[in-house]
């Protein structure tokens, strides 16, 4: 009785990097075979399809062992088992870590447990991911979140150094560990339209301004917990919406620096109080971890879609704000001036990424 093997022998471990993304897009075996006869890799190497399937089935049990060290990427610089330059490493780590903008976008924000999980199948359904990548993704933003959850240090810098990622891909997993911690809301209609890099780029604005890390970069925690004194400091800013005399002090230095920059002057003079007390009443309410959830929504609601309905351009905003915030600095009575800016800061800066023309 004849028996047929395949042997495969050699120093350097082979990795087709095709073939090791569609492992990590939850391809089968069979499914994967047919994508690279598709792709005419039997006509590049003359192979037959037994030998593209026995391949196949290598690579992926190669990658299938690989993956307890990707999981703790540190170990697989220093492991014997696998003959993996350097180069290839890094590659091999930064695809594992990689993500769907589509499937980070529904968990963005929500707590990072088996309730969630249990919910991959819809998610999978809807995004057209398949569920067992949904499922090494999720997985991955739950490992880097409880590493990190207890270092010292910038939370950017820590899950650079522990997972060896590239610092595009760390700081969005910054931002990730961030919504997840602070359990911002997302999800509602009226903030689809804002993608995952949309709220990636406030979060990183909220890190280096709002958070404790901002004014103390050796604590726990210190880039994923807002700092309470500085929200406690924010009840401040009423004055310039319950001093009738600065709220109008205020709205005639911002309309006159604008008088005859815009075609919306009208509507803003119109608007002005609306729109300024609507942005300091999000300030005052963020000592409640409600509404420092709702703080996208908030400025969706009680700012962009005002302007939006009024037509403001991108440009019109972006002149407003500035106005609105620097004219602050010429109220002779108001002596907040260190809290207004680290707070308008950040708020104009979401602000123009979120209002889209």
């Amino acid at each position: 009785m004849s028996v047929e093997l395949d042997v495969f022998v050699g120093n350097t471990t082979i990795m087709d990097e095709e073939v090791y993304q569609l492992w990590l897009d939850g391809y089968t075996v069979n499914d994967a075979v047919k994508v690279r006869m598709e792709g005419g890799v039997m006509d590049e190497c003359e192979a037959s399809k037994d030998v593209l399937l026995s391949d196949t089935m290598d690579q992926y049990r190669t990658f299938q062992m690989c993956e307890r060290l990707l999981h703790s990427p540190a170990k697989l610089a220093n492991q014997l088992l696998f003959q993996i330059p350097p180069h290839r490493q890094i590659m091999l780590i930064e695809r594992y870590y990689a993500f769907d903008d589509t499937f980070v976008r529904e968990v963005l924000g929500k707590k990072l447990s088996k309730g969630t999980k249990k919910d991959l199948d819809d998610i999978s359904a809807k995004t057209s991911v398949t569920l067992k990548s949904c499922r090494r993704q999720f997985d991955n933003f739950k490992r880097v979140f409880k590493v990190v959850e207890e270092l010292k240090g910038p939370l950017v810098e820590n899950i650079r150094q522990h997972f060896l990622l590239s610092d595009k891909l760390a700081r969005d997993y910054a931002a990730i560990v961030f919504f997840a911690n602070n359990r911002f809301e997302t999800g509602k209609r009226k903030l689809q339209y804002l993608s995952f890099q949309d709220f990636a780029f406030c979060a990183g604005q909220l890190i280096s301004n709002w958070t404790v890390g901002a004014v103390d970069n050796m604590v726990e925690d210190m880039d994923v917990d807002l700092d309470k004194e500085f929200l406690q400091e924010l009840k401040e800013l009423k004055i310039l919406i319950t001093d009738k005399d600065l709220l109008d002090q205020h709205k005639s230095l911002v309309c006159t620096a604008l008088r005859g920059k815009t075609k919306v002057f009208i509507e803003m003079e119109g608007s002005f109080k609306n729109l300024s007390r609507g942005l300091i009443n999000i300030a005052a309410k963020l000592t409640n971890t409600k509404d420092v959830r709702d703080f996208f929504i908030d400025l969706v609601e009680k700012f962009i879609e005002p302007c939006r309905s009024d037509r403001w351009s991108a440009a019109d905003m972006k002149l407003y704000l500035t106005h609105y915030t620097n004219s602050a600095h010429i109220l002779d009575t108001f002596k907040h001036q260190v809290v207004w800016d680290r707070y308008m800061g950040v708020v104009k800066s979401c602000i123009f990424k979120m209002y889209h023309d």
